[in-house]
């Protein structure tokens, strides 16, 4: 199909999705919900936008984005940015800069659409990436570095968690969130999923571990980590 025919398509989807609800989304096809790991086409653009509009998914960002605590002066990344929904959150929330990478063309235009004034404005610098591949103009340093519901995707997380936490300045801080979203799944689920995430974390040199959970069905887990900072007894963070 000829690239303006699929852009006309895409839209067409969208707009039509938008009118009729995520209980019409949700009565597609699999491909849809199964398109959570890497968006592509018009059922990307669906998953996209249930992404984008779903009230646990708007909470749970929001959520993520005010247990960084973020200030103006900081340089911020988010792996994974999805809709842009975080990063649109980063931005309300003063952060200086925030920079973004997601393997899906689909949600590197959805984001950029929803965060056009704050790219404008040169603050928000989103690129079509993957974690495994991290171009050398996100080499850091970065003061904050988040994931929500990504980690599960990546290929070798202890790995791709360690060259993360090179790129955070010391005492950085790093949020990888996750709700679990297999069949069945419950706040035991969560709980497997808190302390999966707190062994890769410590496995990749992180410290000044914690979790905080969002009390969603299933439970939402964020564990909060620093990069190590040697002179953190000469210079707390105030």
């Amino acid at each position: 199909m000829p690239r303006a025919v699929r852009r006309v398509v895409t839209a067409a989807v969208e707009r039509g999705v938008a009118s009729a609800g995520i209980a019409a989304v949700r009565a597609l096809d699999r491909d849809v919900i199964g398109q959570g790991h890497h968006p592509r086409g018009a059922a990307g653009s669906v998953t996209g936008w249930v992404f984008a509009h779903r009230p646990s998914n708007r909470q749970r960002n929001g959520w993520v984005v005010s247990l960084l605590d973020v200030r103006p002066a900081d340089q911020v990344l988010e792996i994974g940015f999805g809709p842009g929904r975080a990063v649109a959150e980063l931005v309300r929330a003063g952060a200086g800069h925030v920079y973004g990478i997601d393997h899906s063309g689909v949600m590197l235009r959805q984001a950029s659409r929803r965060n056009a004034a704050a790219i404008r404005a040169g603050r928000v610098t989103l690129t079509n990436a993957s974690v495994d591949q991290l171009p050398a103009a996100l080499d850091g340093p970065f003061d904050a570095i988040l994931a929500v519901n990504s980690l599960g995707f990546w290929p070798a997380p202890a790995e791709r968690l360690a060259e993360l936490r090179r790129r955070l300045a010391p005492g950085g801080r790093i949020a990888i969130a996750s709700q679990p979203r297999c069949p069945g799944a419950t706040a035991g689920t969560s709980r497997s999923a808190a302390e999966e995430v707190e062994n890769l974390l410590r496995s990749a040199g992180f410290t000044r571990m914690s979790t905080e959970t969002l009390p969603l069905n299933p439970p939402v887990i964020c564990v909060l980590a620093t990069a190590p900072d040697p002179d953190a007894h000469h210079t707390p963070r105030i």
